[in-house]
């Protein structure tokens, strides 16, 4: 088949295709031109698209075909609990038959996430080389079928998936969003909730940020007044908490099921707070300060030159990395506004070490660069559009020698931006940020002097200062989340502010169906309700 790059151009001929009306399996060509939503009116935008043909209808004799393994029918299971619900149809998942919707593993050239999905009038097969990109293809599907689907409760239908061929691969590798967990505490059930929300739009990396100067939200065996004391509070004073060890390895099980790797951060020298306040050892003086519950920040540092703090850090990691299967632990390293430059480059020249004993590479945040960056180790950069040339530059430099980086500018991807002035939630030190000024920007070259091939990819961090509930999260969320996850995902090919306003907008009758309470900005021409 034909394979065209998205374009604006190419997205128009998709909404004629539709106009136009296709032959559908039981249903008249004007109901498919009512109910087949065009094949590329997706978030993130596929790679490649190939519109036409007859569209496919889920019936109540279709089935989900799966090839023999556990992995592809894990995901054959996950795709038939979101059906079967909404259409009423039993669904069955069986390795046994053709035809229907079929989940196909196959040596290709899609990589590690990528997916090819073909539609037409006899079934949906998705094709991926990995389970990755089955569970990848099948957020695509969900998107190809009316907003409905995602309820709870059966719906009328008709479930048509339009005619055609995707074929879709990431940019990046890393396409991440970070939860502070530490400002204000979110139990396990609120963390899954946000995993699934990240899962739809192809986001593959769940940073927590599990200790700050208001919390310390993982129970270390070797320091338990770490979580027993320190995890105590939060921003405002309420109760806080902290996960216990299985606690955590759940969110890790739950986040591998929906192909999420979580990221642990413990953040350091500065931001520690909440573990001073724990053990007075930690501290320079000997004293242990009170629990902390505002916002200011920079005013906390371990004590660079007792032998305790390492010995501390050390045990931490130990443990952290053991109850997490991923690459990467995160160390912080930003705004150590109390440790003296040269005691913040021993610390990371102590630190960086210890993280590599245990198995995992260091990521850290774009501070990291100040000292000297480990082999392999990545660099999350979190400036503004008008962050000092001088400091950029560190940055390239450190990309230049080899250091990768992970772009989160917080005028650009902070999730806990004010969109306005009147934003009832968030905060506005780096600006306000729009849902366009989110979206409309290129990974590739948003650095002066780093290279493109040192870009991992993108993530959207959500601070919780103001961020309190689940609904909270959603409204800071979304629409701005589904852009990230666009950045990270989508050829720079496809990137269009005129044309991805236009596909976000039809995302908002799905988060209606999921209970996605969303900011309805008045940039995104939104369906009427």
């Amino acid at each position: 088949m034909r394979q065209h790059h998205r374009t604006p151009r190419l997205l128009g001929t998709l909404l004629l295709v539709a106009a136009a009306g296709l032959s559908v399996v039981g249903a008249a060509p004007a109901a498919a031109a009512r109910s087949a939503t065009p094949l590329g009116q997706v978030v993130p935008a596929p790679a490649s698209v190939d519109a036409g043909g007859s569209a496919y209808r889920i019936t109540g004799g279709t089935s989900i075909r799966v090839d023999d393994t556990r992995e592809a029918r894990r995901v054959g299971e996950y795709l038939a609990d979101i059906l079967r619900p909404s259409t009423g149809y039993r669904l069955p998942v069986t390795s046994k038959g053709g035809g229907g919707i079929q989940l196909r593993l196959a040596d290709s050239k899609l990589g590690a996430e990528g997916y090819r999905l073909v539609s037409g009038r006899s079934g949906v097969t998705i094709t991926a080389r990995e389970t990755a990109g089955l569970f990848h293809g099948v957020q695509t599907l969900r998107q190809l079928l009316p907003a409905a689907v995602e309820k709870r409760s059966v719906q009328p239908g008709p479930w048509l998936v339009a005619g055609g061929t995707i074929k879709d691969t990431p940019r990046y590798g890393y396409r991440g969003a970070m939860l502070d967990v530490s400002r204000h505490f979110f139990t396990v059930g609120q963390v899954k909730r946000y995993i699934d929300e990240l899962a739809l739009y192809k986001v593959n990396t769940l940073h927590l940020h599990l200790s700050d100067d208001q919390g310390w939200r993982i129970a270390i065996d070797s320091w338990p007044r770490l979580a027993t004391y320190g995890g105590s509070t939060q921003v405002g004073g309420g109760q806080g908490g902290s996960y216990t060890k299985a606690q955590y390895k759940e969110i890790v099980r739950y986040a591998s099921s929906r192909y999420l790797e979580v990221v642990p951060e413990i953040d350091m020298p500065g931001h520690t707070n909440a573990a001073l306040a724990s053990y007075a050892q930690l501290n320079c003086d000997g004293v242990a300060p009170p629990l902390y519950t505002g916002t200011d920040v920079g005013f906390s540092s371990l004590c660079v030159n007792k032998t305790v703090t390492y010995d501390f850090v050390d045990d931490v990691i130990r443990e952290l990395a053991a109850l997490t299967p991923g690459r990467y632990l995160h160390i912080g390293g930003d705004e150590a506004h109390s440790t003296s430059h040269a005691d913040y480059v021993k610390f990371m020249d102590r630190v960086q070490p210890i993280v590599a004993k245990y198995g995992k590479k260091v990521i850290g945040w774009h501070q990291l660069t100040g000292a000297t960056p480990a082999k392999g180790a990545i660099a999350q950069y979190w400036g503004l559009d008008d962050t000092s040339a001088e400091e950029k530059a560190q940055v390239a430099k450190a990309a230049q020698n080899g250091t990768g980086l992970v772009l989160s500018p917080a005028d650009r991807l902070y999730l806990d931006m004010k969109y306005t002035a009147d934003t009832p939630l968030g905060q506005d030190w780096a600006g306000l940020v729009e849902v366009k000024r989110s979206y409309d920007w290129n990974p590739g070259n948003y650095l002066p002097g780093a290279p493109s091939s040192a870009i991992r990819g993108v993530e959207a961090p959500l601070w919780t200062e103001t961020i309190v509930t689940s609904a909270d999260i959603d409204y800071m969320a979304f629409p701005r989340l589904p852009g990230a996850a666009e950045l990270g995902w989508s050829p720079a090919s496809t990137h269009d502010w005129d044309t991805y306003k236009v596909r976000l907008a039809a995302q908002g009758p799905r988060w209606d169906a999921l209970g996605i309470g969303y900011y309805r900005s008045p940039q995104v021409p939104w369906p009427a309700s």
